[in-house]
């Protein structure tokens, strides 16, 4: 059975940041697995930030990359290429801002029916979904791409490693709030 994290204004502050702390920093460490295959890398991130809105709940999911997006735009290199505020301007501009609605998808999901982990791998698609959604399209403005090639470098290559991510997400989800609860994270 899926142990939710309550979401309630009783919750304790301090560990909530603390989940939103612990998971910007993942996504932080997720960045530095970089595979260069084109315009777009290969990262760990998009399994980051399914984990962090399928275990912090869709709130602090979505801060917890909100943070990480805001700490890239204030300049920080904490992108896969460590260029700072300019990866908010080229072509990793999209999937770096769909992290935040992702995460936060994601999670919304999971709280709302994510019981099985077939139900949690789905929540994960459509948190790919909403990556490849605003990454495609951002990449597309910013490079003058086509449609069908941004697809082609943008989406295609990604497609089966971020299904099993979002697999890997669905299955860490139980034993990660658990984790999470027994520390006091909730």
């Amino acid at each position: 059975m899926l142990r939710t994290l309550p979401q309630t204004r009783s919750q304790n502050l301090t560990y909530r940041l603390a989940g939103i702390g612990v998971f910007t920093l993942i996504t932080i460490l997720s960045a530095r697995v970089t595979i260069e295959i084109g315009p777009v890398p290969f990262t760990l991130q998009p399994l980051a930030v399914l984990l962090s809105g399928m275990i912090l709940g869709w709130r602090d999911g979505l801060l917890s990359q909100a943070a990480y997006v805001g700490l890239i735009a204030l300049g920080a290199p904490l992108d896969a290429r460590a260029i700072g505020t300019a990866a908010l301007l080229g072509p990793t501009a999209g999937y770096l801002i769909g992290f935040i609605p992702a995460a936060g998808a994601a999670g919304w999901l999971v709280e709302h029916g994510g019981q099985r982990v077939w139900q949690r791998w789905l929540a994960g698609v459509v948190g790919i979904a909403v990556i490849y959604l605003f990454g495609a399209v951002l990449l597309k403005v910013n490079t003058g791409m086509d449609w069908a090639t941004a697809w082609q470098s943008g989406v295609a290559p990604f497609l089966a490693p971020d299904l099993v991510k979002a697999l890997i997400a669905a299955a860490l989800t139980e034993s990660g709030r658990r984790l999470f609860m027994n520390n006091g994270l909730q």
